[in-house]
């Protein structure tokens, strides 16, 4: 993908055939017009411009494919554009206030205007009688001027940028209505002798509808503040996770401690925490112990016991106790980081729902506008006198009251306030597919290590081959080991280092995935994994009846060889996670039916599965095996959902329908999956199905709003119950409505923040 370095659209270079070569460098354009402009610009003279960056800082929350330097409208739909990734100091915006601004000047001009007018109609205004009609048209005329050639030039400007661009939007109806009302209204006033007579009010002049454009222009802009309010407010918490981490750091330095900004903590330095402060960045705690409260991150509320070897997040809030940890990732690294990173990216993707919304309101604009054209016909040819009159008022009544805004925010800004929720309670989801195909999950399908168990195992028992030592095969595959990542290979390496054992080095060391690992140590060929490994390396076999046993006993084994040969057998278990059973209580009561897959020999399979309850175990499974069941799965037509920590389950994570990664995994798991839970429990999936449900069923409300409100007004707008009811829907009536339908719709989204998971 590239950047359109005229608008900022984001633009596929394999299909857009708008493209340019320019001094060895190929420019990518989302339209002729772009593609012309951009020429033209440089045939005058203009200096080249590098195309945006796609990690551009503002965007637009109704078109994230619109990406932008800086704050400014939208080119599509005129909206103001947001930043990416909110700050955590960010005040009002500067659209905000010059919006604010407006609004004041034009409410203090339009409550007078409004009272001449009804002065003007035989009301009981105070300013009844004071002045001639001439003088009274006049000066509504001086208020107006301001009012909506000012305070209307954004949205003029906005609606004439969509008319450019081909997407005529919001503001295009907006220009039209007021524009019109106030066209025609000077003409009235100043030429009033170029208007027909059916213009004109029985026996008198041709009404102005100043007032009319006024109060437009003004509620249009309360609109504006309240919906720029509002959509700040759908970012709030993105704005408290980033307001988690704490300005400083408190780090030993030459035996003594000194305040230094966050920015200039390093990975190994050492920092002290003390009673009721923030942990600055993620690490390990290498001194003393106490109880840290996580809740902002994992969404668990019980504090948790830290000691020394206990790995702590940065943002989270040291307890009584106080200690001094290693720094290990800082900056953008940390979790927390990630954590906003992640979330501020699912906020801008868009739901497969929003097809819906998308397709209607590319044909709105032109709707909207055609059924004013016919609402005017028709109130000219066949309406009451002053017909001309009635046609104008209620033609601009429909082009205001038609507001494609409250239908295009209703996906995103649900989407927006869903993922923050998340967050919040852990649950990261990193596209807005992801959390609306998560309702519809009829099938889970689960590693064994690290997403049913702890992910943290410790050798039980070494069963040596007949002549061999325990204590140097210990060594042999220790050494061997610690060039691995796996869990298996830390309980190993554990369990080595406990003994006192001194490791070797280790050459050609290599990983084969889903088998084991094979290297030289001290000269000996050495192998380490499971019975497939052995037969693919072709060595010679052992040790079966005692493997066996061991696995019957719900543990894991491995096979070691030296030089061609089983050496010994390594049993290693891994306690079942606490919260698992839960997890899968609440899965089946949902509906879900949980598969447990793993590499893991049939008997050590079953008996995890006999634990937990689970029926439908797929056992010595190899990774790409894994993706094969989710297929399989998902041809018999389930909605396939897959929750894994490992390099090995990323083909599985990202065949599946969603992927789930545990935040204690991989960053590869979490990089391919669409769902991460942060502290790695399995009742993350039940959170982020509920989570789920709220936000289609908020977006499902959002689109009914929407629609509803668009199929009644636009009719009334036009004078459909003017027949028999003798009803018609002032401009300024309709205008209310317009401004109030969007803030409606964010208000309803903000209902997720609230939302128990």
């Amino acid at each position: 993908m590239a950047i359109d370095p005229v608008c900022g659209m984001t633009v596929d270079e394999e299909k857009t055939p708008h493209r340019l070569d320019l001094g060895g460098e190929t420019w990518f354009f989302c339209s002729r017009g772009c593609l012309d402009r951009f020429r033209r610009e440089k045939e005058a003279g203009a200096p080249p411009t590098a195309a945006p960056s796609a990690a551009a800082q503002w965007t637009c929350p109704m078109h994230p494919e619109v990406v932008r330097d800086g704050p400014g409208p939208c080119p599509i739909c005129g909206m103001a554009l947001e930043p990416r990734v909110a700050g955590a100091d960010e005040g009002p915006s500067e659209e905000l206030r010059d919006m604010t601004r407006r609004l004041g000047v034009c409410a203090v001009l339009t409550a007078p205007l409004f009272l001449l007018a009804m002065a003007e109609m035989g009301s009981r205004s105070p300013l009844a009688g004071l002045l001639s009609p001439r003088a009274a048209v006049t000066l509504q005329m001086a208020l107006a001027a301001p009012v909506v050639l000012w305070g209307a030039a954004p949205f003029f400007a906005r609606g004439w940028a969509g008319v450019v661009a081909g997407r005529p939007n919001m503001f295009t109806l907006i220009a039209l209505g007021t524009g019109a009302a106030f066209g025609y209204s000077v003409v009235a006033a100043l030429l009033p002798g170029l208007l027909p007579h059916s213009f004109h009010a029985h026996g008198g002049g041709p009404p102005v509808y100043f007032e009319a454009a006024a109060v437009i222009t003004t509620l249009v802009l309360l609109g504006q503040v309240l919906e720029l309010r509002a959509r700040h407010a759908t970012g709030g918490a993105l704005r408290a996770l980033l307001g988690l981490a704490p300005r400083t750091a408190r780090r030993l330095a030459d035996g003594r401690d000194e305040d230094v900004p966050l920015e200039a903590v390093r990975p190994g330095d050492r920092l002290r925490v003390r009673p009721g402060e923030k942990v600055p960045v993620d690490g390990t705690v290498v001194d003393g112990t106490s109880a840290v409260d996580e809740s902002m991150v994992t969404g668990e509320s019980i504090p948790v016991e830290k000691a020394a070897g206990s790995r702590v997040i940065g943002g989270t809030v040291n307890g009584t106790g106080s200690f001094v940890m290693a720094a290990e990732r800082v900056g953008a690294d940390t979790l927390l980081a990630q954590i906003v990173r992640m979330v501020a990216e699912a906020q801008r993707t868009r739901a497969p729902i929003q097809r819906l919304a998308d397709t209607v309101s590319a044909w709105f604009v032109p709707a909207v506008v055609g059924v004013a054209a016919l609402t005017f016909a028709l109130w000219a040819t066949r309406g009451p006198e002053p017909r001309l009159a009635y046609a104008l008022v209620n033609a601009v009544a429909v082009l205001i009251i038609a507001c494609p805004c409250a239908l295009g925010l209703a996906t995103p800004m649900s989407i927006m306030v869903a993922t923050g929720r998340g967050a919040r309670a852990g649950v990261l989801v990193r596209s807005a597919e992801a959390l609306e195909t998560l309702e519809k999950v009829d099938t889970l399908v689960v590693d064994k290590t690290g997403t049913l168990t702890e992910g943290k195992p410790r050798l039980t028992v070494v069963v040596p081959a007949p002549g061999q030592d325990e204590a140097d095969l210990l060594r042999l595959a220790a050494s061997l080991e610690r060039a691995s990542e796996h869990p298996l290979a830390a309980a190993i390496v554990a369990a080595a280092a406990g003994r006192g054992l001194t490791l070797a080095e280790t050459t050609g060391f290599r990983s084969l995935t889903g088998l084991g690992v094979t290297g030289t140590v001290d000269g000996r060929a050495v192998a380490l994994g499971n019975a497939a490994l052995i037969e693919e390396l072709r060595a010679r076999p052992g040790l079966e009846g005692p493997a066996e046993a061991l696995r019957r006993d719900g543990q894991t084994v491995v096979f070691f060889a030296v030089d061609g040969r089983v050496a010994g057998v390594l049993a290693v278990s891994d306690t079942v996670r606490e919260g698992t059973p839960e997890a899968l209580r609440l899965l089946r009561k949902d509906g879900v039916r949980v598969v447990m897959v793993t590499g893991d020999g049939e008997s050590t399979a079953q008996a995890v599965a006999r634990r937990l309850g689970i029926e439908d175990v797929r056992s010595e499974v190899l990774p790409d095996q894994k993706a094969e069941i989710v297929r399989h799965l998902q041809a018999a037509g389930h909605v396939v959902a897959v929750a894994g920590d490992g390099v090995n389950d990323a083909p599985a994570l990202a065949q599946a329908h969603v992927g789930i990664a545990m935040g204690t995994g991989t960053d590869v798991a979490m990089q391919t999956a669409g769902v991460t839970l942060v502290k790695g429990d399995l009742r993350g999936v039940a959170r982020a199905r509920r989570l789920s449900r709220a936000t289609m069923a908020n977006i499902r409300q959002n689109l009914f709003f929407a629609f509803l409100y668009n199929a009644l007004g636009v009719p009334v707008a036009a004078g459909a119950l003017y027949p028999a009811l003798g009803i018609l829907l002032s401009p300024m009536i309709a205008s209310a409505a317009m401004s109030l339908s969007s803030v409606s719709v964010i208000a309803n989204a903000l209902r997720l923040r609230r939302a128990a998971l």
